[in-house]
């Protein structure tokens, strides 16, 4: 086996109370996609998926021993990649046990921890021997290809980072997949390596909201991709490090900003693959899937035509000001996708202005929604509180908005410092508290510690936070809506899920 590729969780750390029942387990897009990229020059691959088994530390090692690879790749992206930080923990916590063993195989990580600050990972983590700088295809293969890996004598692989003489050292940047050969050196998904029970990806469930609040609708679920990166810089987001191509200490994702394209007519064929094996809940993980209508349009006009728009419940991400026309939303609803998901950030122009989010300033909000509504295209609609200049007044102002637009879906951040984002750099540069643990970086855990303003302490932005989560899902006009289109049964699993309070430890300390 050239390479085992592992995919760990710490759900219970991440998402407290909400890991059991309600938070979504994601298929490991970014290990499924390097797994057949492996496997179409000829190397034998595996995939762990810890996280969708829930293995123990011990259960997942006896794997590996079974397995014996020639390397240990981790691919610790999280449930999409602003995420990659949190389930560094568990990933960490393995890599440690598994030296512990003195278990002498090669261990990587690939993930967007790494690529931000791949000396300081090496640095901390002494059981990480190598790390990839950028999504790691060439590396990889680089790495692989050779009779031997000595993690003492790795200079002449480009892309990644490793300890010299025991300090650790970047090596020269390796280029990424380019466009005219993403179709060939990136060629799809391994998913007959993924575990399941009685079905493919029958261990994997989506969100809540994207199956129409209904339990029975999360499984089996997939996720796919048709583009990588964004060609927006957003301050608070760090998508783009996965194109990193210098060596600067710390990257900073908005100095990537490019997107690359799968083709229509490959994309298609693994949807064919994901019908055939009984797939109907599907998640399109690019970030900004309607931007270019020379790629998106096709696939939707195959999507309608082979007639899976009837059955598959699918989402996708967009920017606010690309979904106004409504002859594309009927193409978009006839594929099959029937949830938006959008970057609404906040309810407060001057806010959205300060980090770099303003392009759609005078963009009517409220009419866009219209036209989706209108399409039958619902909205999961994302917010961020305590971004820049946010003060009380202008995060009610959010909220005020959110209960205006009254989407069916309703998701709100803290806004944090993530590795790979600019916001991480200016924190790091003016000397602004950030977490000290990778569970620090989770919106959703006891540790977080999001960024407070010049007007807000962390604790004020959290707790405004978490009452706005509450105060929308318990909205009369909200439950209304979800009650006529989804029944009574969507309505209770909703108070349901708000039995579960999530505690925060800046909360409890400034009460003390």
């Amino acid at each position: 086996m050239n390479v085992l590729f592992i995919n760990t969780g710490n759900k219970e750390s991440i998402y407290q109370g909400l890991s059991t029942t309600y938070s979504a387990i994601e298929p490991p897009t970014w290990a499924l996609l390097l797994a057949e990229s492996c496997r179409s020059i000829g190397k034998k691959v595996s995939i762990l998926d810890a996280n969708a088994e829930n293995l123990s530390i011990e259960q997942s090692y006896e794997r590996i021993k079974d397995i014996n690879p020639k390397l240990i790749c981790f691919v610790v992206y999280g449930q999409n990649v602003n995420a990659g930080t949190v389930s560094m923990s568990g990933a960490v916590a393995l890599s440690n046990y598994i030296k512990q063993q003195n278990c002498n195989i090669p261990i990587a990580f690939v993930g967007s921890y790494v690529q931000a600050l791949p000396k300081k990972a090496l640095f901390e983590e002494k059981s990480i021997d190598i790390v990839f700088t950028n999504e790691g295809v060439y590396a990889l293969r680089n790495l692989i290809s050779q009779d031997y890996i000595d993690v003492n004598s790795l200079d002449h692989i480009k892309g990644i980072a490793w300890r010299k003489n025991g300090f650790p050292t970047l090596n020269t940047p390796e280029s990424v997949v380019p466009q005219d050969k993403l179709d060939i050196d990136l060629p799809g998904y391994a998913w007959d390596l993924l575990p399941y029970k009685e079905k493919p990806l029958d261990l994997y469930r989506s969100p809540m909201w994207h199956a129409e609040y209904d339990h029975n609708k999360r499984t089996p679920y997939a996720a796919i991709q048709t583009s990588i990166g964004c060609r927006f810089g957003c301050d608070f987001c760090m998508i783009n490090i996965v194109n990193r191509n210098d060596n600067d200490e710390i990257g900073v994702a908005s100095n990537y900003s490019s997107m690359r394209y799968w083709s229509p007519e490959f994309i298609i064929n693994e949807f064919d693959k994901l019908v055939k094996m009984g797939v109907e809940t599907i998640r399109i993980v690019d970030e900004m899937f309607l931007l270019n209508k020379k790629y998106y349009v096709p696939l939707c006009t195959m999507l309608k035509e082979r007639g899976y728009g009837k059955n598959l419940r699918m989402w996708a991400y967009s920017r606010i000001d690309t979904v106004s026309n409504p002859e594309l939303l009927k193409l978009v609803r006839e594929a099959g996708i029937k949830w938006l998901c959008l970057g609404i950030e906040s309810g407060d122009r001057n806010v959205r202005l300060e980090v770099s989010k303003g392009k759609f300033q005078d963009i009517d909000i409220q009419k866009v929604i219209q036209y989706i509504h209108d399409a039958d295209i619902e909205v999961m609609a994302n917010y961020i509180f305590g971004l820049p200049g946010d003060t009380l007044e202008s995060m009610q102002k959010t909220l005020n908005l959110s209960k205006e637009l009254c989407t069916f879906g309703w998701n709100a951040y803290a806004a944090m410092a993530l590795p790979g984002s600019k916001l991480y750099k200016d924190a790091i540069d003016k000397g602004r508290p950030i977490p000290k643990t990778y569970n620090g970086f989770s919106f959703h855990s006891y540790e977080t510690l999001p960024l407070p303003t010049e007007s807000l302490t962390s604790a004020q932005i959290i707790k405004f936070r978490d009452n706005a989560f509450e105060e929308y899902h318990s909205y009369p006009l909200f439950l209304e809506k979800v009650e006529r289109k989804y029944g009574t049964s969507a309505v209770n699993n909703i108070k349901e899920m708000l039995k579960i309070k999530l505690k925060r430890k800046i909360v409890e300390e400034e009460i003390k």
